[in-house]
């Protein structure tokens, strides 16, 4: 069971983070007159306004995470030769939904199980989908970034994209997906 905060500890919260309450009210989307209330203990808030403003904390505080704390690596992946069947395995065996497609260092593109299942759609003979290449039937490739690049970036990448790889000197070395950034909100 989790512990709601105090009064005095959600004060105490915005004061290690260096929040005012005209901050914390503008990202929680709640007026300032409420926080100083709330901080009082004049007021007691509903639990959703109380969850809104214990998000934007969180937010704040993993300002400082970047890519290289929350990255997994090494970066599963697999070769625009290798075919749709093997890529179906390797996503089975590791319950990923999508994988980068590389050779050496350099990303070519990316497969997701859309596409396999779409791929199913447009061929007549089944059996001949599993021996496609990878190369033939994959997407374009995920954002790269650098290790050191910051969660709000990462999010924002992944608004719009399932993953995000990680660089290090040019060569992938990791990749962050939505389901990792979900991960940090749980702590």
């Amino acid at each position: 069971m989790y512990e709601l905060p105090t009064a005095k500890g959600l004060k105490k919260y915005r004061k290690k983070l260096k929040l005012t309450q005209v901050e914390l009210a503008k990202r929680a989307k709640v007026s300032q007159s409420l926080i100083a209330r709330i901080e009082k203990g004049d007021v007691d808030p509903r639990l959703s306004t109380l969850k809104r403003i214990l998000d934007a904390m969180r937010v704040e505080e993993m300002g400082d995470i970047c890519a290289e704390n929350i990255m997994k690596s090494p970066v599963i992946h697999v070769h625009p030769g290798d075919t749709v069947g093997q890529a179906s395995e390797i996503m089975d065996e590791y319950g990923i939904s999508q994988i980068p497609v590389l050779e050496g260092d350099v990303q070519m593109g990316s497969v997701s199980e859309a596409m396999v299942i779409k791929g199913m759609d447009l061929e007549k003979d089944l059996s001949k989908v599993s021996t496609r290449k990878i190369g033939e039937i994959m997407n374009g490739g995920f954002p790269a970034v650098e290790k050191n690049t910051g969660i709000k970036a990462l999010s924002k990448l992944l608004e719009t994209d399932p993953a995000v790889l990680i660089r290090e000197k040019g060569k992938v070395v990791g990749i962050v997906t939505k389901a990792d950034v979900l991960k940090l909100i749980e702590r």
